[in-house]
């Protein structure tokens, strides 16, 4: 997963509720050294009665907001659509030339 032009991840989910995984294993393919270059980490756990959906929230360096159901999503999906942003957000910095 090509995270270098992220710069906040925010999620919410239930750590008791199968449908949170996807959230979770996105928060577990984050470098481990994400906060030290610059990636702001955001999460919040609801406790165990709570029915709210989990979700998760992006921003880019370009300042592109995604805002993902992960309850409807897979965690492939989700690499899926941050790596097609990110290749874009690539390839337009090679051909400035930076």
């Amino acid at each position: 997963m090509i995270t270098r032009f992220l710069t906040e991840v925010s999620t919410t989910f239930n750590p008791f509720r199968t449908t949170s995984t996807t959230a979770r294993l996105f928060l577990a393919f984050l470098p481990p050294n994400a906060r030290h270059s610059g990636m702001k980490i955001n999460t919040t756990v609801l406790p165990r009665e709570s029915q709210l959906p989990s979700g998760l929230f992006l921003k880019f360096k370009d300042g592109k907001e995604m805002k993902l159901e992960t309850e409807k999503m897979g965690v492939n999906d989700v690499i899926e659509v941050v790596d097609r942003h990110s290749r874009l957000l690539r390839r337009q910095e090679e051909l400035s030339g930076n």
